[in-house]
């Protein structure tokens, strides 16, 4: 059976609305049934949009690493947490790992899984 092609997310909104004593979420990337993600205040949402998260991806949109150790080294962190944030980033949706290889060595490239992510605050 051939593999199904991924289609990039070109683009998504995260809506964050007040309810329920913090904020609601919806990660609508292209899809006729959007995810439901709910932060219990906006301090977890910050985790998922931090200045590092940011910078990985537009390090990942301008800079196309090979693996994420190239990534850790270019955007000047520990590999372990750079792996911490590409996986979030992965979970969400906003990064897909493909699986590479340079001779013996395995390796994971980060790819940036979008064009535009757009935040929305309703109060």
């Amino acid at each position: 059976m051939a593999k199904k092609k991924r289609e990039k997310i070109r683009h998504v909104t995260i809506k964050l609305k007040k309810g329920g004593g913090g904020f609601m979420s919806f990660l609508r990337p292209f899809s006729a049934n959007p995810s439901n993600i709910q932060f219990s205040d906006i301090a977890k949402f910050r985790q998922l949009l931090s200045n590092e998260k940011a910078k990985i991806l537009y390090t990942l949109k301008e800079d196309k690493p090979g693996s994420i150790y190239e990534l850790a080294k270019i955007v000047g962190r520990d590999f372990k947490s750079v792996r911490q944030d590409v996986r979030l980033l992965q979970h969400f949706g906003l990064v897909i790992l493909k699986k590479s290889a340079k001779g013996k060595r395995k390796s994971l490239k980060p790819i940036i899984n979008l064009d535009k992510l757009e935040v929305v605050f309703e109060v």
